[in-house]
């Protein structure tokens, strides 16, 4: 079923509606959907990279307000359709532990899974769930979504072709690197 999703996901890319289908793929990947907006940008950059701005400012946009819709389906629905999602990924048994610690470092739980391989629509429907101030939400979704797909589509305006296999199978590890590099700068800083 994956590769289905995955196979139809990178079709629309040839499509004359593909600024369109990019942005509901960016959507529904931040609430539901498994198969990331990144597969749809990296053909469609490829074979555009004049828009590669453009394409990746609506992947963000569309992310963000999916991001939303994951915040609301926390926050609102939980039981009836978050809890299912959160089931699919293997992660309803941490919810509860995970709930009591979050808002304390809400920011950046958005801010990573935002940027890494994480998927991030636990991410927006926990912080609906757990009530993680909107506005932190929102301005953690859009530094993380856009970082994201900005170096993305600046990789490929400035290399083309030749990065997508880096892109494809190594930047999410450096994003990640990054991440881990970054919090363990914090932690030294805090803790020496």
């Amino acid at each position: 079923m994956i590769r289905k999703l995955y196979d139809w996901t990178l079709s629309l890319a040839d499509s004359r509606h593909a600024l369109w289908a990019l942005a509901f793929v960016a959507f529904v990947e931040s609430s539901v959907f498994p198969i990331p907006p990144d597969i749809l940008m990296i053909p469609m950059i490829i074979a555009r990279p004049s828009r590669a701005f453009l394409i990746a400012g609506v992947a963000t946009l569309a992310s963000v307000a999916g991001g939303l819709f994951g915040y609301y389906i926390g926050a609102g629905l939980f039981e009836s359709v978050g809890r299912p999602v959160l089931e699919f990924y293997g992660k309803t048994e941490a919810a509860d532990s995970f709930a009591e610690r979050f808002n304390a470092y809400g920011a950046w739980s958005v801010l990573i899974a935002g940027v890494t391989p994480f998927p991030y629509k636990v991410i927006t429907i926990m912080s609906g769930w757990t009530g993680l101030d909107i506005g932190v939400f929102m301005i953690s979704s859009v530094i993380a979504r856009g970082l994201r797909f900005f170096v993305i589509a600046a990789l490929l305006w400035k290399f083309g072709s030749p990065i997508r296999d880096f892109i494809e199978r190594r930047l999410g590890l450096m994003f990640t690197l990054f991440v881990v590099i970054l919090i363990g700068g914090f932690f030294l800083v805090r803790y020496l």
